[in-house]
């Protein structure tokens, strides 16, 4: 019998169930292009790494949100995956719909990302970051845990912002340094509370340039935008929003 708080709140994501049922989403699905873009995203960069399947590999989802995503690589034939979340509304969600599609490889851990210990958790096949890094005060810090976390390959995704580029002198015109790219500074101070927000309030958004750029620094091989379907959620194809692909080997 299909638990019934499934149907009692209002999810982010549309979770079909085994009866057939979905669950019931914010402006009945008004949110859902971003989702199956990210994923039809996600599909293509996985499956150029992995092939059709992800049989004999393992993922962590790091602010795995209600665990759409983690259900998704299970649906991909995932050996095992951990849905990390800073939430514990967010946790108990995840646990809710596991159980519902009987999710057995499906393990879950409250946990902000930079108190996550990769000497402890051991390192992924895949790493997902997505709709995080833009909600941090400390973004590099948390791609520097992802990196740690990572065997294979990084998925991130996030808002950016205009860049800057040029020469700025650096403590004198004698010294001069490049602009690797820039950071926005966003104000969530207001909303903390939200399942969808920050969780400290002060965010900084990286331009393209930038998050590319840190990435190859922090030590992974190599970084690639990952293309946007021609039909896909409008962000992503005006290039407010992105999807990066960052690869160990």
């Amino acid at each position: 019998m299909t638990d019934q708080r499934l149907f009692e709140k209002t999810w982010f994501y549309r979770f079909r169930l085994p009866d057939g049922r979905v669950t019931n989403t914010y402006d009945d699905g008004a949110l859902d292009a971003v989702h199956t873009t990210r994923l039809s995203m996600l599909r293509g960069v996985v499956r150029e790494r992995f092939g059709d399947s992800l049989a004999g590999h393992d993922a962590i989802d790091i602010a795995c949100h209600q665990g759409w995503f983690s259900t998704q690589l299970l649906e991909w034939g995932a050996d095992d995956v951990l849905a990390v979340d800073a939430r514990a509304e967010h946790i108990a969600d995840v646990e809710l719909i596991r159980d519902a599609l009987h999710l057995s490889k499906l393990r879950t851990l409250q946990s902000d990302v930079h108190a996550l210990e990769p000497a402890k958790l051991g390192q992924f096949d895949l790493v997902l970051l997505l709709g995080l890094i833009y909600h941090l005060e400390n973004p590099i810090g948390a791609l520097r845990q992802a990196f740690a976390l990572t065997k294979h390959l990084c998925v991130i995704e996030t808002q950016v912002v205009p860049g800057m580029s040029g020469m700025v002198d650096y403590g004198s015109y004698r010294f001069v340094r490049p602009l690797k790219g820039s950071f926005g500074i966003i104000d969530e101070t207001d909303d903390t509370h939200g399942p969808e927000a920050s969780t400290l309030g002060i965010c900084l958004v990286p331009s393209v340039e930038a998050l590319l750029w840190i990435l190859r620094k922090i030590g992974f091989s190599r970084a690639e935008l990952v293309p946007v379907p021609d039909d896909g959620y409008e962000q992503l194809r005006h290039g407010k929003r992105v999807m990066v692909a960052a690869y160990v080997d």
